[in-house]
């Protein structure tokens, strides 16, 4: 009885070496094509958001950069030089650049005690899978930043 359990234990060592040797599928450094069925496209947030013609909102899109921070005046002479208009009172836009600000679609800072603004790049990737006749679509954030200042 004692020489079978070795045998056995022998053996069973033996099916554990060649399970631990084999690499398993999805370890694989070889990347598969994705199937045809599925295809999926990158863009920007701020290629899908649209704002109503020449209202505040529409105006900030167009003067504000990812680049660059802006402060309100030059926020205001951008606005009247692209679209020629000129606010009676600026404060209004202030509402609009806090809303996006909370949306997490623009950033702000404030230094020296002027508040400076910019878009912040939001990439999507929509994937769309074709499963018979319908269509499913995915939405998914790739680079979405929290940032959290600490006093």
């Amino acid at each position: 009885m004692p020489l079978k359990r070795l045998i056995r234990r022998i053996f069973r060592l033996f099916k554990r070496v060649d399970q631990w040797s084999q690499e398993p599928k999805d370890r694989s450094i070889y990347v598969e094509p994705e199937e045809a069925e599925e295809t999926q496209t990158l863009l920007s947030v701020w290629d899908i958001l649209r704002f109503r013609d020449n209202t505040q909102a529409y105006h900030l899109n167009g003067v504000l950069g990812f680049d660059e921070w802006v402060d309100m005046e030059e926020v205001r002479r951008r606005i009247y030089e692209i679209f020629g208009v000129e606010y009676k009172n600026f404060r209004s836009l202030y509402p609009y650049l806090k809303t996006l600000v909370d949306l997490g679609l623009m950033e702000t800072t404030s230094v020296g005690g002027r508040r400076k603004w910019r878009k912040v790049a939001l990439l999507v990737s929509v994937r769309e899978k074709d499963a018979g006749n319908a269509e499913k679509k995915e939405v998914v954030i790739l680079n979405k930043k929290k940032k959290r200042k600490e006093l």
